[in-house]
Parts: structure tokens; sequence; C-alpha cells
């Protein structure tokens, strides 16, 4: 038996009160539930002395009830009586009250039942729950983190317990109805020395007895915890910031989720710590993984923490893929520091510090820290022109702004980069902000920024009935409930009159109309006209002030699609990847990330970086794909080739793809229920109907001309670069990219034919002009009306455009 686990357990049982009342009962339940505490106490890592199990064996074995009770009432922390009515009291019991700081302590709970209740025994304490408060509820409904906002800290107790009853095998969830039984209940502690908490016992709500008699005052002497220090080494033997998981055997995340603040965050299980930084575990064993962002591969062993004040765990970290040996540098343009899955109390949001552990933990070489409605007052103390203080020549971050719960949010959020100015003229703070985004956007133009639409799935959104009925409501003049072949000529369809036509009657039906659709939604590209018409984008596009449109963190098809119809217009736009931390996710910062081609780099400039975004000089990413050196008849991402005539050109790119790509929605490797069409989204979970072989297998890399897949090459996940080539006919100017479905797209390259402009689709150009339709549909009363005049003009200016460049696109594209 381990000594140190002997020892505590001694300690932890030693009597110290008046025996507890032994209770009839029969010897053979009695003499089961004994010998599932001996086991879950085993599994626990706290089992009892040879002494005591010797004995209690021999009671077990008799079936001998009151030897039972004789052997485990001197280990009772606390007895719980059930009254015939179900009323629950509670006393201190004869064992002595010792805790493990940092680590989870099981004590025994005898239980009285005269009720023959079954429900289950619940503990709790004033002193115990999360010591945060202000947590949003759709967050962490959208995480399926719920439990992590129960509770919340709102009147700024004092709290350092977590208490929960052990419930998992070989105990039960419920009580047995017997007469006398024991539980396991777990407490951890954050503190360490002397510390007083009430322990509160119920069976279900209005269970309690009156006048406290539920409530137990315990005072437990807590043992301190081990510090144990971090010697972090990167890959090339230099010191680091890594990401950290600490495990039992049991599960149980270390530190507890609830009792996390900064520099660690609530919603996420792991952790990061520089090298030479600490963390407080218990004595015992424990699994670690560690890594640093996607490009690493996960180091996963076994740990034992010594019984001591301090102790040096060494980590060695191990790269899959460097990007940088390609001249690649990574950036997440959206994180957030508060709002969201951030608490407001005990303090509104989170300090630099923390974040720039976050970006130098998952490895990226920019971090983008975006003020936003939430928080803002206290945030923008922390904004400058240049980028952080803390910033190193590799990693980099930035604090700038996103419009969003403020200004124009319902047009569309916005990311506003590189600002030297956060608040717009004339503005008090987020008061007073331009009610549409175009303004906003010539204005960090004007300033010398970077503009760009996050989260582009969001607004994007298709319900197939909504969009059946609303056709009809535009376009069927007879309002006979069908479209005619004459009607439906001025309506953009989602397919052809005649597939949509099922029944060949001449006319499209609701019923035809909403099939239609609920085919197209998992095609890429598609001409479904977004519910909401999805955001201003098209408008600023047009108008020359959009750089970019964010991706990787909605479904992957509504973000593409959006970008492929606006790139078929002609239009420079660029992709860029982001996160939209802790928002659209609370895992990590970089889920999404963009890969700038900057060449080999000592120290990486902030503006520079940003210019080669806005250029289109890279590729987005999850992190476990890679596209690297892309090249079209010579010419890298970001570039023009210039033929004289139609002609064929070679495409070359090197992939390489993880062998660790999560099994998740977000990364391809589960399938949703509902289709494609989730694929790539990070903001909810969404039920998967199973999971793909990613963790090794085969990615299917796919040559993009304007829109179409044109041409396949298999590759497999094996943490290896290889070289692909493609050989592709241009008939006229067209864009040419390389995507792997949903984790990996390179921004393009444009091939121009005979010096005319790219109007690759008619149908994209008449999608953009739809969209803007809708979105004044269904936005203008958000505009206010001292602007609405002159946004009426910018649209109405950008409808021209799209009607002018789809007149210049081929008929039928």
């Amino acid at each position: 038996m381990n000594k140190i686990c002997a020892l505590f357990a001694t300690l932890s049982f030693a009597a110290c009160a008046e025996p507890l009342p032994v209770v009839e009962a029969e010897g053979q339940p009695l003499a089961a539930n004994a010998q599932r505490i001996m086991q879950a106490l085993d599994f626990l890592g706290r089992p009892l002395t040879d002494e005591l199990r010797r004995k209690l064996q021999t009671a077990i074995t008799a079936r001998d009830g009151a030897g039972v009770q004789s052997v485990l009432d001197p280990q009772v922390l606390c007895m719980v009586d059930i009254n015939p009515e179900s009323r629950v009291k509670a006393q201190r019991g004869p064992a002595a009250a010792h805790l493990q700081q940092a680590g989870y302590t099981p004590l025994l709970i005898k239980v009285i039942n005269h009720a023959a209740s079954v429900s289950a025994l619940h503990i709790s304490s004033p002193q115990a729950g999360p010591s945060y408060a202000g947590v949003a509820k759709l967050t962490m409904e959208r995480e399926q983190q719920t439990h992590l906002r129960e509770n919340e800290n709102t009147q700024g107790a004092d709290r350092f317990l977590e208490v929960s009853m052990h419930d998992s095998a070989p105990m039960t969830a419920n009580l047995s109805g017997l007469e006398v039984e024991y539980a396991i209940a777990l407490i951890y502690s954050g503190e360490a020395g002397k510390r007083e908490a009430s322990l509160v016992f119920d069976i279900g709500q209005g269970t309690q007895d009156l006048g406290f008699r539920a409530e137990v005052p315990v005072l437990f002497q807590v043992s301190s915890a081990v510090t144990v220090k971090l010697d972090i080494q990167d890959f090339d033997g230099q010191a680091t910031t890594a990401r950290l998981t600490f495990t039992d055997a049991q599960g149980h995340v270390f530190p507890p989720q609830a009792r996390r603040l900064a520099p660690d965050f609530f919603f996420q299980k792991h952790l990061y710590r520089p090298s030479g930084g600490s963390v407080l575990l218990p004595p015992g064993e424990f699994t670690m993984e560690a890594s640093r962002g996607p490009e690493y591969r996960t180091v996963k062993a076994k740990v034992m923490i010594p019984a001591a004040k301090q102790t040096t765990l060494p980590v060695k970290l191990a790269r899959w893929i460097h990007a940088a040996d390609f001249g690649y540098y990574s950036g997440d343009h959206h994180i957030h520091a508060a709002g969201c899955a951030h608490y407001t109390s005990p303090s509104e949001g989170m300090r630099p510090e923390h974040m720039f552990q976050q970006v130098k933990g998952e490895g990226l070489n920019i971090g983008c820290v975006l003020a936003w409605g939430y928080c803002f007052d206290y945030q923008r103390q922390f904004f400058g022109p240049q980028v952080d203080l803390l910033s190193e020549p590799l990693t980099q971050m930035k604090y700038d702004m996103e419009v969003s719960g403020f200004g124009s949010a319902a047009l569309g959020h916005v990311c506003l980069l590189n600002l030297r100015e956060l608040v717009y003229p004339g503005a008090d703070g987020i008061k007073g902000w331009p009610s549409w985004t175009l303004p906003a956007l010539r204005w960090t133009k004007q300033q010398g920024g970077f503009t760009g639409y996050p989260h582009s799935g969001s607004g994007m959104q298709v319900n197939s009935a909504t969009a059946a009925k609303r056709l009809l409501d535009l376009y069927d003049a007879t309002k006979d409930a069908r479209l005619t072949a004459a009607e439906a000529q001025i309506a953009l369809l989602p397919e052809t009159f005649d597939k949509i036509d099922a029944d060949h009657d001449g006319g499209l039906n609701e019923a035809e109309l909403t099939s239609s659709h609920e085919r197209v939604l998992d095609l890429l590209p598609n001409v479904a006209i977004p519910d909401a018409g999805g955001h201003e984008i098209f408008v600023t596009t047009a108008h020359g002030v959009c750089d970019f449109i964010s991706a990787m963190d909605t479904a992957r098809l509504l973000e593409w699609n959006t970008w492929y119809h606006l790139m078929n217009c002609g239009f420079p736009l660029k992709a860029a990847g982001e996160t939209d931390f802790p928002c659209m996710s609370g895992t990590r910062v970089g889920q999404g990330r963009t890969y700038v081609k900057l060449g080999k780099v000592q120290r990486i400039d902030f503006k520079t970086w940003c210019e080669g975004l806005a250029q289109g000089r890279s590729y987005v990413s999850d992190g476990y794909a890679h596209a690297l050196d892309f090249t079209v008849a010579g010419q890298s991402a970001g570039d023009e080739v210039r033929l004289a005539q139609p002609g064929r050109v070679e495409v070359r790119v090197k992939a390489a793809f993880s062998t660790e790509t999560p099994l998740e929605i977000a990364y391809g490797g589960a399938v949703p229920v509902a289709g494609a069409r989730l694929t790539g989204d990070t903001v909810n979970y969404h039920d998967a109907t199973a999971a793909q072989p990613y963790a090794g297998g085969k990615r299917k890399v796919e040559l993009v001309v304007n829109g179409l897949a044109v041409a396949t090459r298999e590759v497999p996940a094996d943490d290896q670069v290889h070289e692909i080539s493609f050989s592709v006919d241009i008939p006229r100017s067209s864009w040419v990219a390389v995507r792997q479905f949903p984790q990996m797209h390179t921004n393009p390259v444009n091939v121009i034919v005979a010096d005319k402009p790219i109007r690759a689709s008619r149908r994209s150009a008449q999608w953009c002009l739809a969209c803007i339709e809708q979105l004044w549909r269904v936005r203008e009363k958000n505009i206010a009306p001292a602007e609405r005049d002159e946004a009426k003009r910018a649209y109405k200016a950008a409808k021209e455009i799209y009607r002018r460049i789809a007149a210049e696109a081929p008929e039928g594209s």
C-alpha cells in the first residue's frame, strides 16, 4: 500500500468525537455497501489502513451489520439523518477533518435513512462554488458548460472549497433505501491551514430540516500543496510557454475549473505557464499533457508528485511542423479579454499579461485582442497605437477594436486592426458610433488600419421553408401560391426552374421551393439567399473599404460561399482565420488562424503582417492543416498571373496534415446530424453522426477555380510535407486557390487573361445584389434616421456596381 496514502488515511480518520448510533439493518446489503466503500477508497487513492481493512473484511464476510458500523463509524466526518417525512438533519462525526490543499479528499458520510429514501444525497457549502461571477449564459450554453455558471459568486463571498458526493462506480448516484448506509464526499480546498466551512446536506429541494439542522460547521486542517515548478523547453531547447493539462485517475482536472481565477481561465480544462512558472498540486500520480498549439505534438506522460514542499517538473515540447521554416507566421485577429465566457467579477475580464500567456502558449506569432461593447471602459486602458509592451520578437500582441454590442453591430460586426485611435470621432467611448458599418470602415482606412467582418457565417443562415415563402411573397404576382416560368425569370432561384419543378406542372409551389433549398444548402457554392441578408460586407466590399472576410470559426460552407461569390465578382477580398475567443469558442485562441508569408524574419512587424493579411499573401487554417509555398505559374498567393490569351497554368503546393487532428465537427473529424452545412462550426456543440478516422487517414486537397473544385489529390495525414501539383486550363480571367474542406484554404492567385477583369459568375453578382436587398428589408430600421439617407445612397451605389458586374459576366454563368 502507498505509505503516503496510508499515513493520510490514518490522520484523516483519527477518532475525535462521541460514537455514532448503531442502527439495526440486514447484514448482507450493508456488507455490500461497505465492500463498495472500501473499493471506492482504493480507487480514489485513499485506502483504509491494513488493520481497518482486515477488520472490515471480517465483518463483511460475516454479514455483521453492527460489526461494519463499529469499524466505519470512527472514520465518519458527518452523519446524515433522514426522518420519516424525508427531512434531513446532520451532525459532526468522530473523524478528524483533514484535507489536502489542491487535491480531492474522500471523506466518509454515514446515512441513517428512516424514510427509506432512494433519492440522491447532495452536499453543498457556502464556502464552495465559483469564485467568479458575470459569465454570459448564452456562451456557457453554447459550450455545454452551464455547470460552471451555477452558484456564481455574485456577493463576493469567501469561497475556497469544491464539494460533491462521489457517485461514480462502484458507488451509486442514489441512496439504496436501506436503514443505514455509507457514502463518500469529495472535498477540495484551494487554501492551506485551518479553515472553517459549513457542510449542508439534502435529498432534494425543501428537504433540509429547520433551524440549520442540516448544516454542520467543520474546522478543517488543510495540508499544504506541492509547489510544482515547471521547466519548459521548446523543441529547440529554448525556454517557452506551454499549454498544460493535469488529470488524475478519476478524471479530475487540476485545478478544478470553478476554482480558477486569472491567470487561469475557468472555462478551459488546460492552463498556460511560462518556463519557471508553477502550479499547485497534491502529492500523487497525474497524467500531464503538454503542447503549444496545433503545430506541436501533444506530449503525454505520467508524472509523480512527491510529498514535498516544492519539486521541479521538466517539460520538453515537440513539433510536427514549423510553418516559420517556410516563412509563414500565424495570427489570430479576433481575441477578446472580456465578455462572453469571461467573468466580470472579481475583474472585468483579463489583463494583458493573462492574454499574452494564451497567445504565446498556442504558438501564435500575432494575437489581436479586441475591445468591444462589454467592459469597454475597463479594457480600453490597454489599447495603444503600437503592439503591447509584453510583445516579443516572434510573439506580438496588439489591442484593437471590434464593433460589436454597440454602434453598427446589427448591420454586421467589424474588426478594426492597426488602429492609432480607438474611438470614432465625436463618440463618447462606445456611445455615438455610426449605426451602419461603412463610416467606421472608412475611418479605419484613413488612419492606416485594416478592416474585415468576423464570424462571417453568422447572419448568412438560410431556413429552407422561410426562403421558399419569401420567394413566393416577392415574385408570385398572381398570388396563386406558385411561381410560373415568367414570374421566376426575375427571381434568383436556388436551382434551375426545371430541376425545382418536381411534378413538371410548369409552376413552382412552396414544397418544391423548400426541397430545392434543402438540396443546395450542403453545396459550395450556392445561391440560397440568407434570411437576414447577411451583413454589410456586400456594400463595403463594393465601395473598396473591406480588406478581409473572417473564416474558420462559423460553419465553413456559409463562410466560403460568401467569399467565393464576392471573388467571382472580381473583388480583391481576402480570407483571414479567426477564433473570436471566447465568444464563438473558448477552447483556445488560434483555433482559426492566418498564416502570412513574410519570409525568414528575426522580428515580426505587426503592420507588415496585417498588410500581408490584407493582400492575401497567406492561407487560413486551423493549424492542423497547411498549404505551404502555394504558387500558380510561379506566382504566390496574393499575386497575379497575366496571360495574353487563354492557356494552361501549373499549380504547386506543399500540403501537410497532423496525425493529431481532433475528432470534432470543427475540424471535419465528425459529421453533424444536420449535414455538411454545419461542418467547421465552433459556435455551438452539434450532435454528430460519426467520427471520421482523422487520427491519420487521408485528406482530399482540391484545386478550386472560381469557387468550383476542378481537380483533387489525396494526401496522407502523417505529419509530413507532401509536394503536389495540378495543371489546369484557364479560359478567361479567374481566381485559383487550393483548399481542404473544412480545415484549410489558400488565398487565391488571380489569373488575368487578355487584361479582362474577373467576371466569373453572373449568378454570383445577382446573389450579392439579392443579399443587399434582403439586408435592407430586414435591417433598415436599425440604421439611425439621421444616417438612413446616406446609407440608402451607398446601398444603391453598391447595387449598381453588382448590376454592372452581372451584365459583364458571361450569360449563363
